[in-house]
């Protein structure tokens, strides 16, 4: 290239085939003041600047530079990369041109999937909730008899809170931690589509609040959202975001082990009998942690007869072993007055129930010797 510079005061005259920079953003696809932008970052640097004007002046070369420099931006290459491309040879820099089109490609997988789970909960937003309709007392119970045997193992976050699970006349409320197990069953009428969703035990606790009135409480369930709308009041809730045990499983097993034992029982007879300091007092340890275990017998009368150790070892086919704390808590959630413990044998679980009411009742995995 041949450059002609003649000197005048004020200005320099330009006789090459040197482009302008208003030539050279029509040429490439580049505004001027993106060339503007790569001069500064060093990327494109004019051949030549008038040092009295400012004009810039590039070469047919440097207009190829722009080309590829605009079409890498149009792909999101960042700029430090576009410089690599421009000063490294022609192999090296096929090479970082496709190093950026895997991280297009693994970036639009991504893209993908998040955009499935957007669509899903669009999806959601267009289920309508199932609705029914109850007393602010019952439902405050239900969630009373039941939340005693939530979980809060972290490894199980789908057991910490508690399974609402309607079906076309009753919702059930299930809780379990693995150990242990309550449902309760409530009969009214469900308007909508059976839906399971798992309440977070501060919204089932707000509900236990409000225990003692007597008031019509409308539920709304659906798998974002679960609601609870009383006479001026509202308790809200996002439901987790889990799969829940088959608690119907756990039933049906224990239904085909047969027969099993009934007795009735006293609650509060039965809870001050296990807290007597006299009774004797069984440990098992459980994981590295000690665990008192209440060992129970059907009496000569039929009624419940709490048991030590030696009369576990000499009658073992004959007893059931729980853990003490969950018994306690069993029985005081099945209030006050008769209850029936049903017992299957020494390694089937414990059942309590309240009399002529299969609305409600727990079970008690039992402990081995």
């Amino acid at each position: 290239m041949t450059l002609y510079l003649v000197e005048a005061p004020g200005c320099w005259d330009v006789e090459s085939d040197m482009r302008s920079i208003g030539d050279t953003a029509r040429a490439s696809g580049l505004s001027v003041s993106a060339l503007r932008f790569y001069d500064r970052a060093g990327v494109i640097v004019p051949a030549l600047v008038d040092p009295v004007n400012g004009y810039r002046w590039y070469t047919d070369h440097q207009v190829r530079q722009a080309r590829l420099v605009a079409g890498l931006r149009r792909v999101g290459m960042p700029v430090a990369e576009i410089a690599a491309v421009l000063a490294a040879g022609t192999p090296t820099a096929h090479g970082l041109v496709d190093a950026h089109l895997r991280r297009l490609e693994a970036g639009l997988t991504d893209a993908r999937r998040e955009l499935s789970r957007v669509h899903a909960l669009l999806d959601t937003q267009e289920i309508p909730m199932t609705s029914m309709t109850l007393t602010s007392a019952a439902l405050a119970a239900a969630c009373d008899s039941v939340r005693f045997a939530a979980g809060s193992d972290p490894e199980l976050p789908m057991l910490a809170g508690v399974l609402l699970d309607t079906e076309p006349g009753a919702i059930t409320f299930v809780a379990t931690d693995r150990f242990r197990m309550a449902i309760h069953r409530e009969p009214g009428t469900v308007d909508g589509d059976p839906v399971r969703v798992i309440a977070p035990l501060d919204w089932v606790d707000e509900i236990r609040g409000r225990r003692g009135r007597d008031e019509p409480v409308t539920l709304h369930l659906s798998g974002t959202a679960i609601e609870a709308a009383g006479a001026g009041w509202t308790i809200k809730g996002t439901p987790l975001g889990y799969d829940y045990t088959d608690w119907r499983r756990a039933i049906e097993a224990r239904s085909a082990g047969g027969d099993p034992r009934r007795a009735p029982v006293d609650a509060a007879s039965l809870r001050a009998a296990i807290e007597d300091p006299g009774t004797p007092r069984v440990v098992r340890r459980h994981d590295g942690v000690d665990h008192e275990v209440v060992v129970l017998a059907v009496g000569d009368t039929g009624g419940i007869d709490v048991v030590g150790d030696a009369e576990w070892q000499a009658g073992e086919d004959e007893h059931v072993a729980v853990n003490r704390e969950f018994l306690l808590q069993a029985l005081a959630a099945g209030g006050d007055g008769q209850l029936v413990l049903e017992l299957d044998g020494p390694i089937r679980p414990l059942a309590i129930r309240r009399p002529a009411d299969d609305r409600a009742f727990s079970l008690l995995m039992p402990v081995k010797r």
